[in-house]
């Protein structure tokens, strides 16, 4: 039997949480499957902040590398 672990979220993971809650609502309002596809691709504000919470959800704010 496997045992299961909850853990709670850092504020990091929740606020990569609710970025990819907004990026995927704005891909379905304009009926997109990437936001590759969109116009506004290179200067959008909400991909740049979606990138950053990625970013900082797997270095936990700390700046240098990553280690896997």
């Amino acid at each position: 039997m496997q045992e299961t672990h909850n853990q709670e979220k850092d504020k990091f993971e929740q606020y990569l949480d609710e970025m990819i809650s907004k990026i995927q609502v704005c891909q379905q309002n304009k009926n997109l499957q990437s936001c590759s596809s969109c116009e506004l691709y290179i200067n959008c504000e909400l991909r740049l902040d979606y990138v950053k919470s990625v970013y900082n959800s797997m270095s936990k704010g700390e700046t240098g590398g990553f280690e896997f």
